[in-house]
């Protein structure tokens, strides 16, 4: 059964669905499934309840038919969600612009903001929306919240969220750095303080959440400062199939010279650039093994990815002044111990230590990484979006 007071995380994305069912109080994963290829003449469905593993292959050619089949595997399970005790959905959305700056209960006139803020970030949004109508039309008496990935970096500093765009044009566009991977920072630096045993309000932190997307930011006593990420996830570190800061003059070479149009050029930088368009490669462990085996792409694309993440690393130093913990969270921060080590090398005259024995150590909990003489503790915490998700959907909905 599902526990009551339970909250149902959704992410859609714009061909996919990943959810979860978990207790915010306990924090147990009641269930976890993910629906891939939604629109496709053949979808991909992956189920887990309590144990039970359910896998298929099924046509579903909208995001509502998948919800109705995730509600149908739950039935299957012995469970009606709908009459479950569930306390909230919490929906993850990633962009609130400059109109959403927290968790935000979901109304008709919040739909339709998300909506008209859309061209910020036309490749997510629509998709999180329709992942909400899908979810409300069949669990209409839940109450559902908005979380934004922007939300955590909405009162950055001034200097920090402005282009050096004309004035005007970027007020009427909304042209400004927003910030993404929000619930994950926020949760991650919290996380960070607590296991230092020290009020999040008290340290300054660099926190490296690196997976296939990646961003940093620069968080001074619980409040972020800076982040790499700007108006789009698309500004900042290499990624997995993004490119990361460019310069934007490129855009005008490949449209002037090559003759690519605005479309061709979203979908290089977007989905062939980053490591995949350096070495052909974005699965982090594969590239390590290629590098291990001297292949030249691999490394190539290794020393681009590690030459930026330092670099980002330095200015937040300077711009935090004195730094108290470097945090590495996602699935490569947790995972890839030479990116932990390599990334840090050589700054041991800042009081940066790595310990070579606990930096090897693989483990779900957050661990300490550095030396015990290191003057910057170093550390990966594991994220968890979801559960953050979950809790803020809580309180808003207890509010």
């Amino acid at each position: 059964m599902i526990v009551e007071g339970s909250v149902l995380v959704v992410n859609a994305g714009s061909s996919s669905l990943k959810y979860q069912v978990l207790d915010p109080v306990t924090e147990e994963v009641i269930a976890d499934g993910l629906v891939e290829r939604i629109g496709e003449p053949m979808s991909s469905v992956k189920h887990w309840y309590r144990g039970h593993d359910v896998r298929r292959e099924v046509a579903l050619p909208d995001h509502e038919a998948a919800i109705a089949l995730v509600l149908d595997l739950f039935k299957a399970d012995g469970v009606d969600i709908a009459d479950s005790g569930l306390s909230a959905v919490g929906h993850r959305v990633v962009h609130g612009g400059r109109s959403f700056f927290a968790p935000t209960l979901i109304t008709d006139e919040v739909r339709s903001e998300i909506e008209r803020i859309s061209p910020l970030a036309p490749l997510h949004n629509p998709a999180n929306l329709t992942g909400i109508n899908a979810v409300s039309a069949l669990l209409p008496d839940v109450p559902a919240v908005a979380v934004f990935d922007t939300a955590f970096f909405s009162d950055l500093p001034d200097e920090a969220a402005t282009y050096a765009l004309d004035a005007e044009v970027a007020r009427e566009y909304a042209v400004r750095r927003y910030g993404f991977h929000g619930t994950s920072h926020e949760y991650v630096s919290r996380c960070a303080a607590d296991f230092l045993g020290r009020d999040v309000a008290d340290i300054n932190q660099i926190v490296l959440h690196l997976g296939n997307g990646a961003s940093a930011s620069a968080v001074r006593g619980g409040a972020p400062i800076d982040t790499t990420m700007g108006m789009t996830p698309l500004e900042g570190l290499v990624m997995g199939t993004r490119t990361g800061d460019i310069d934007a003059g490129i855009v005008f070479q490949l449209s002037r010279v090559a003759g690519m149009s605005i479309e061709d050029i979203d979908t290089l930088f977007n989905k062939k650039s980053g490591l995949k368009g350096l070495c052909g490669d974005n699965d982090f462990r594969s590239i390590l093994e290629r590098v291990a085996e001297g292949d030249d792409a691999a490394e190539r694309a290794y020393r681009v990815y590690l030459h930026r993440l330092r670099r980002y690393i330095g200015a937040y130093m300077i711009e935090l002044g004195k730094v108290d913990a470097i945090v590495f969270t996602a699935g490569v921060g947790e995972n890839a111990a030479p990116v932990r080590a390599d990334s840090l090398a050589g700054l041991e005259n800042y009081g940066i230590r790595i310990d070579a024995d606990r930096n090897a150590v693989r483990s779900p909990d957050p661990r300490l990484i550095s030396t015990d003489d290191s003057a910057v503790a170093v550390l990966v915490v594991p994220t968890n979006e979801e559960l953050a998700i979950a809790r803020a959907a809580v309180g808003v909905v207890s509010a």
